[in-house]
């Protein structure tokens, strides 16, 4: 009687086999270190950008980004890509570029407390994904493309371009208002951004733009659109859909403080209402936000469905990844 031929494993193949996710395991070890490390080297800059952040009328909402994009990474870890090598030429690139913005947040001493700070975010954010590619390759990064494209949002936006984003949302905030108005019935005579109510005068000002509800809007689109949609050109109609909700939005809060001050009195526009009535409009402008969300996103589920009554052996491709 003969017995079934069967290769023992040799030592060498014993020794071969971890090497694997031991190697793994020290590049996500040395990647966690260097995160640790670039804390550490950028933790002067990191508080006074905390301690900008939290008194920041715009920008309050960059503390969250990191907390957002660790979740991402998270959840979608087990779809990450395993293959991990090391991407010097982006890496080294993205140090150049963080070392760049570090070089000119030093050098140009004249600069805004804003500027200065988006220099920093920048500087380190590039220094973060620098890392990224360093320890753990382009493959990875790709895959994880999303949650390291998001971590953007950490990064406060130029004081020119928050001068000109709340001169374009009060412009056309006072627009909106104006036909808000019409519609309403209520009589004013609009001068620019100044309206003539009975018994009043308003102006539209620069704090009322609603810049950064506006700007956590976008953000809050872009991340459901990722989450709960697959299609391109519904994640784009889902995001440029919060510009005329955000205009919508300020349009509505300048007709409710208005009517209040007409019907009840001038001492409204001290109200509560309009001092620290921010968030509730803002939850309120969600509200359409998810509607248009469920209609995009249910738009794709009878999509699928068809799809799948085609063809059978298409419906587990149709189904989201989160």
């Amino acid at each position: 009687m003969s017995l079934p031929n069967t290769e023992s494993p040799t030592a060498e193949d014993m020794i071969d086999q971890p090497r694997a996710p031991v190697s793994i395991n020290k590049r996500f070890l040395g990647w966690c270190l260097y995160l640790v490390i670039l804390c550490g080297a950028f933790a002067l800059p990191l508080s006074a950008f905390v301690t900008y952040a939290r008194h920041s009328d715009v920008h309050s909402y960059v503390l969250l980004i990191p907390f957002v994009t660790a979740y991402l990474i998270y959840i979608r870890w087990k779809q990450l890509s395993r293959e991990l090598s090391s991407a010097w030429g982006y890496a080294l690139l993205l140090a150049a570029i963080g070392t760049g913005a570090l070089f000119a947040s030093l050098h140009f001493t004249k600069l805004g407390q804003n500027d200065y700070m988006t220099l920093i975010a920048v500087s380190f954010v590039c220094f973060v994904i620098a890392g990224t590619f360093l320890f753990l390759g382009s493959k990875w990064a790709r895959s994880a493309m999303f949650p390291l494209f998001f971590l953007a949002f950490m990064i406060p936006l130029p004081e020119a371009v928050v001068d000109f984003l709340e001169n374009a949302s009060k412009e056309a905030s006072a627009e909106v208002a104006n036909w808000l108005f019409l519609i309403s019935g209520t009589p004013a005579l609009r001068t620019g951004t100044i309206f003539q109510l009975p018994g009043m005068t308003i102006e539209v000002a620069k704090e009322c733009s609603g810049i950064r509800s506006s700007l956590v809007l976008v953000i809050t689109s872009v991340l459901a659109a990722h989450m709960f949609l697959r299609t391109t050109w519904r994640r784009a109609l889902l995001v440029a859909a919060v510009i005329p909700l955000g205009l919508l939005r300020n349009g509505l809060r300048i007709l409710v403080i208005s009517l209040l001050c007409v019907h009840i009195g001038p001492e409204m526009i001290n109200s509560v209402i309009h001092r620290r009535g921010g968030p509730v409009f803002f939850v309120a402008s969600l509200i359409p936000l998810f509607v248009v969300l469920w209609w995009l996103r249910r738009g794709e589920g009878q999509r699928s469905n068809r799809a799948g009554r085609r063809n059978p052996k298409s419906i587990s491709d149709n189904v989201p990844i989160v």
